[in-house]
């Protein structure tokens, strides 16, 4: 029985030293952690600034400052077919009846599609469409990344 004991004794006393040494080892990372803290070196090449820079440049030519902040609206798809007559006719149409309205013709193998207006809402595109019915037959809402309307210099 006494053997017993103090073989329980030695284990104890084993599980004892463990907890301990792990508890020691947890205090001192955590404090190295925290020497560490507060310390963030950025290392970046030069030609990042560079290219941002070149890249707000060129959305400045290919249609202002606006062209860099273009989000995600709707349009109304006026037409879809393989004739690219066809696509060019139905935007002149729609240019006639509305001359502010911006129209944007899309190709994807095989078809053409004309597509009408930069609306932040899809109820505006509606309005629209509903307008439309009487002179174009197969009439779509798309959500797509819009153009925001262009600004009023005037109207500061």
């Amino acid at each position: 029985m006494k053997k017993a004991v103090s073989t329980y004794k030695a284990t104890f006393s084993k599980v004892i030293g463990y907890c301990i040494f792990f508890v020691l080892i947890a205090v001192s990372t955590q404090t190295a952690a925290q020497q560490v803290r507060g310390k963030v070196e950025v290392i970046k090449d030069p030609l990042v600034d560079t290219l941002i820079a070149k890249r707000l440049e060129m959305n400045k030519g290919a249609g202002g400052v606006a062209s860099a902040f273009s989000s995600i609206g709707y349009r109304v798809q006026i037409f879809s077919g393989s004739n690219r007559k066809a696509a060019y006719n139905a935007q002149a149409r729609l240019q006639d009846q509305y001359p502010e309205l911006r129209t944007y013709i899309i190709y994807n193998e095989p078809n053409f599609k004309v597509r009408a207006g930069d609306f932040r809402t899809r109820l505006e595109a509606q309005k629209l469409m509903q307008e439309l019915q009487s002179s174009f037959s197969s009439l779509f809402i798309i959500p797509e990344k819009i153009n925001p309307p262009k600004t009023d210099p005037d109207n500061d």
